[in-house]
């Protein structure tokens, strides 16, 4: 069969194949519990199987995928937990990130999240979802590269998917947008205590507000956020 893999270098065809299959968990094409089938999935992207088993054990380590058997291969049901769990580190990191942000961010800097909330502000007038999960996905990001911790960013890297689709789980996004330009502000402000707080604070309002999305009345025994 001839493939486009044969035509690219086959690094960017892994990478090709792993953000493909990536974004099509994030945005709800495979969702959990759904199998993935190695030569369905080959012929469907036009590529050999050799990729697609890259990409299904890279996304496993990721922790979007399981491995129930060598022929099963099943979209992860995240439990309360793991959701927790996530919840937990991403508090942390992310008032860490705005800290250091807080102390590090000049004019340059604050113009591009500047940019950032203009452009979800758009799109959340539109309504258009997928784009503004993307663009708050962007935002933590930017202040992650504004901080300016090598070992930060090493640590948010393994979980940028995870965040990404916890972050999609809400859907308030007037809310959220509103929540993202007050964290702007405290970074701007240069205190470094008031921009962690909030960010803790941010992540707080976002960890209830998915709880209850996904597990509904179970997540009513939720600590309130802020």
């Amino acid at each position: 069969m001839d493939t486009t893999d044969e035509r690219q270098p086959l690094a960017a065809t892994r990478q090709r194949v792993r953000e493909e299959l990536r974004e099509r968990i994030l945005t709800g094409r495979l969702r959990p519990g759904d199998r993935l089938v190695e030569r369905e999935l080959a012929e469907d992207l036009g590529v050999s199987r050799v990729p697609v088993r890259e990409a299904i054990r890279s996304l496993e380590a990721e922790g979007f995928l399981v491995v129930q058997s060598p022929r099963r291969v099943v979209v992860r049901q995240l439990a309360r937990v793991d959701v927790e769990e996530l919840f937990d580190v991403r508090e942390a990191l992310e008032s860490l990130a705005a800290g250091l942000a807080a102390r590090r961010a000049g004019k340059p800097e604050l113009r591009r999240l500047d940019r950032l909330l203009a452009d979800a502000a758009r799109a959340t007038q539109r309504g258009e979802g997928a784009r503004i999960t993307v663009l708050n996905t962007r935002l933590h990001d930017e202040i992650v590269a504004i901080a300016g911790n090598g070992l930060l960013s090493t640590m948010v890297q393994p979980l940028e998917g995870r965040l990404r689709w916890l972050t999609s789980q809400n859907e308030h996004w007037s809310e959220l947008l509103d929540e993202h330009r007050r964290l702007v502000e405290a970074i701007a402000s240069g205190d470094a205590q008031r921009a962690g707080e909030y960010a803790a604070e941010h992540v707080r309002v976002n960890r209830a507000v998915t709880l209850r999305a996904l597990f509904g009345d179970a997540a009513e025994d939720e600590r309130p956020a802020g």
